[in-house]
């Protein structure tokens, strides 16, 4: 199958119809008489004011913090177009914020900030940060991401995740435990090649480690990351090894599991051949994978495979995650996004698609709403993330099945007049 094309004219259309651009912003209260407008401002706006400044977590409770989100990038590594700026990067981050509302219903302002230095960049995002009750960082470059993520989640007491590492990260460890739960290897014992260095694969590589994986094999754009290399930075060296390999053709013979955050049509079929029994190939680069499905199928029929595309089956898809591992934090005033909260979405989501027979769910699975939004509320609660006292957890499932009913109502198109 070929990706579906959309032209540019398509496009700029479908941003231009209606109103320009993808979201807007309406009142969530009555603003109909001058009653209403005396609540909704002046003077009876004052209360909620005097509330908050006696007690910070009512900002929760009397406005919009608590479903609130900024997605917020400095446009300097966008989807497949590279450093376009912060203006340019606007669509894509407004494209986040309608995945965030019709998934989850989460709010979202998107904000573009023209600054590339990363000391500023933080400055700028930690003195807003009281506006929201999450923050979802995008397309910034490596390894800047690394120190800016690490920054923000030590000095915010909101949840901070920059969605381009973790949410590929999180959704192709959910992938990975089923397939290899499927061909009866343990992730400890599995040989895993990943080619890619970048914020996703090094994403990947250490959530691998956290859940067991012992042997990795990371490959930049010059080869095999290796002890004895004086060119790579602190991150990859985390994954230096001291095999006296340098390529691919190398790395990749007698592997269980082919992770490929690169560039398209890199696998032959001499290393497809020289991997492990059932071997399992995610071939993530978009829009063209490493290898085809079609192709790989062709060279052996043993394969467990799965893409970063739509029109194939077993999309590695962020929109699996991100949505609802921030539903479970904004609904327990998380502290943040911890190593328990990712964990237990990987597990949710496992288990979801495994529920079905599927490797991965589709990310237009409505039961990801509520398996996955709970698994990660009930960490936040259980790790001490969670600022929320006395969580109900029978009143949270209640909550999360009106959500789905509410959106699967909802006409997220709007109408031609």
């Amino acid at each position: 199958m070929e990706k579906e094309s959309i032209t540019r004219d398509e496009a700029l259309k479908y941003h231009n119809s209606c109103k320009p651009g993808k979201l807007e912003v309406i009142p969530s209260k009555p603003s109909k008489t001058k009653k209403d407008l005396s609540l909704a401002y002046t003077p009876g706006v004052a209360y909620p004011c005097l509330e908050i400044q006696k007690n910070p977590i009512d900002a929760y409770k009397y406005t919009n913090k608590s479903n609130l989100v900024a997605v917020i990038t400095n446009g300097t590594a966008v989807l497949g177009l590279g450093d376009i700026g912060a203006l340019a990067s606007k669509p894509v981050m407004e494209g986040k914020g309608v995945l965030f509302k019709i998934f989850a219903d989460i709010d979202v302002f998107d904000i573009e900030i023209n600054e590339k230095d990363p000391e500023k960049f933080c400055s700028i995002v930690e003195s807003i940060s009281p506006t929201f009750g999450g923050i979802n960082l995008e397309d910034i470059k490596a390894p800047e991401c690394f120190e800016i993520e690490k920054y923000l989640k030590e000095k915010l007491d909101i949840p901070v995740m920059h969605d381009d590492q973790h949410g590929t990260a999180i959704v192709s460890a959910a992938a990975l435990l089923n397939a290899l739960e499927m061909t009866g290897k343990n992730i400890k014992d599995a040989k895993v090649v990943i080619n890619g260095a970048g914020a996703a694969a090094i994403a990947c590589g250490r959530l691998y480690k956290k859940l067991g994986a012992e042997n990795i094999i990371m490959l930049d754009s010059k080869g095999v990351i290796t002890e004895n290399r004086t060119d790579i930075n602190k991150y990859k060296r985390e994954f230096a090894v001291k095999e006296k390999i340098s390529s691919l053709e190398d790395a990749i013979k007698g592997a269980d599991v082919f992770l490929g955050l690169s560039k398209g049509d890199i696998l032959t079929k001499e290393m497809i051949l020289s991997m492990n029994k059932n071997p399992v190939i995610f071939a993530l680069a978009n829009p063209y994978p490493e290898i085809k499905p079609e192709k790989a199928f062709s060279i052996r029929k043993d394969i467990i495979m799965a893409t970063g595309r739509s029109d194939y089956p077993n999309q590695i898809n962020n929109v699996i995650a991100f949505p609802y591992i921030f539903r479970g934090a904004l609904d327990t005033f998380s502290r943040d996004i911890n190593n328990e909260m990712i964990l237990a979405a990987v597990e949710a989501i496992a288990e979801t698609g495994k529920r079905k027979n599927l490797l991965i769910p589709s990310p237009f699975d409505k039961d990801l709403l509520e398996n996955v939004s709970f698994a990660v509320a009930k960490a936040s609660v259980e790790s001490g993330s969670a600022k929320i006292k006395n969580f109900d957890f029978e009143e949270y499932r209640i909550k999360l099945k009106n959500i789905r009913q509410k959106l699967e109502k909802i006409d997220v198109f709007c109408k031609q007049v």
